[in-house]
């Protein structure tokens, strides 16, 4: 194995793809076969197969555009063991934009392969509860009292005995879904206003780190922005994007987009990545579409990373009061290769008094949640789970910050099959503890 220190029910209505990219066979062709991608690329740092690399992909992807390999299981089978990191397009020196091509294909398979019926069963549940978050609470919330049980069973190792996507859904759930306290729709600025931002409170987001939200919408407000969250909002379509679920994943998309568009907001804050990856596609995603084209693509154009945010609008304003803290950030897959978000993070978390930050090693290989990834594909998820608890308990830190939800759900299920005592947080709530004086 290489090393480096570098997923409506069963009968789902059919819909044509629509939106693939003009360009996608001169993309296809882009590949020189350099084989920068392949160290990575987690799947073939996993397996070390060709055709589990970004570059034997685009090669099977090529083959079933030429009509020389069908859409059946074992061309399936690899698109679906991708985890669409976008760690290959970061590496690639000819700019093969990867991430549309994976999509494009996904939504292909999803109009044109009929999958085993569990499989289709267990993906639509997973597409009827995660992007409602009230339909999550309601599951959640009764299963919550078999955490200590789950916590028991894991420590004696008595959950490998179970099917393993059922113990990836035990294993990625909380111990609680936090503070149930609903994220105000306005907050306003401290002092003289800045900017008035929208803020996405999400899905997942919403049930388990509802205390993010309201960070973030204070360390915006001691900043000088008006924060507003609508409360139409919704689900962005990231999880349904990723999966080939287009159709989906645009209904989702023009309702994000309008419910922000009637609050008149300069810009709109997003605190997980690969959310704010989705929105930044918006534009991409409607581009053949005449009636959502403009709007997809200035809403897009409005969508930052709140650590971007509060890099734009210039010098902090409030007082940071010192941390003494020893910190590591991991950098979402989504964030650091989908949004090229790297350097604002990490200048955030450097600007806390008292604080240190540190790297880890194999720092950008991804943690295996990606999206649903770590339910549909769960042996793969927890060996990349595993590996990364592994490097992150190597250092002597205080936190793990990363800034995406699917992120920390990864990362303390594996800390906690692991053994290990990691405590994880987002970034905007050292910030906040920071501002506010307070203990984490």
């Amino acid at each position: 194995m290489p090393t480096n220190c570098w997923f409506r029910l069963i009968r789902e209505e059919r819909t044509p793809v629509t939106s693939v990219s003009s360009n996608r066979e001169s993309q296809l062709s882009a590949c020189v076969h350099c084989g920068f991608c392949l160290p990575t690329c987690p799947t073939y740092v996993l397996w070390d197969e060709e055709m589990d690399s970004p570059r034997g992909r685009l090669h099977l992807m090529k083959a079933e555009a030429e009509g020389r390999v069908p859409i059946g299981d074992s061309f399936v089978k690899r698109m679906d063991a991708c985890l669409g990191c976008l760690a290959c397009v970061t590496a690639c020196p000819s700019g093969v934009q990867y991430g549309p091509l994976i999509e494009g294909t996904r939504a292909v398979v999803e109009t044109s392969f009929r999958r085993p019926f569990r499989d289709r069963l267990f993906r639509s549940i997973i597409f009827a509860v995660l992007p409602y978050p009230q339909r999550l609470r309601l599951l959640t919330a009764p299963l919550m009292v078999l955490t200590p049980l789950r916590n028991w069973l894991e420590s004696r190792r008595w959950l490998t005995c179970l099917p393993a996507r059922v113990r990836a859904l035990l294993r990625v759930l909380p111990d609680n879904t936090g503070c149930s306290a609903c994220q105000p729709e306005r907050t306003p600025a401290q002092g003289s206003r800045r900017s008035t931002v929208g803020l996405l409170t999400g899905c997942v987001q919403r049930v388990f780190f509802g205390e993010v939200n309201r960070a973030t919408a204070r360390v915006l407000a001691a900043e000088g922005c008006e924060v507003i969250a609508p409360t139409g909002q919704g689900c962005c379509g990231a999880l349904s994007l990723h999966a080939g679920r287009e159709f989906e994943a645009k209904a989702f998309a023009r309702r994000m987009i309008a419910s922000f568009e009637r609050t008149g907001v300069d810009r709109v804050a997003v605190n997980v990545g690969g959310c704010g990856s989705a929105m930044k596609e918006y534009g991409r995603l409607f581009a053949d579409d005449p009636e959502w084209a403009g709007r997809a693509e200035a809403f897009s154009a409005s969508v930052r990373d709140v650590s971007e945010l509060l890099t734009e609008i210039g010098p902090a304003r409030a007082s940071r009061h010192r941390l003494e803290a020893r910190v590591v950030y991991h950098d979402a897959c989504h964030l650091v290769h989908g949004q090229g978000v790297r350097v604002q993070p990490r200048s955030l978390i450097e600007a806390i008094p008292g604080v240190t930050l540190t790297e880890a090693c194999e720092g950008e290989l991804c943690c295996g949640s990606a999206g649903i990834y770590n339910l549909v594909e769960p042996e793969a998820a927890e060996v990349l789970g595993a590996r990364k608890v592994a490097a992150l308990s190597a250092l002597d830190v205080d936190f793990v910050a990363t800034g995406n939800a699917g992120c920390l759900l990864q990362l303390v299920a594996a800390a906690r099959t692991a053994g290990q005592d990691l405590r994880f947080v987002h970034p905007i709530q050292l910030v906040d503890a920071s501002i506010r004086n307070q203990t984490l």
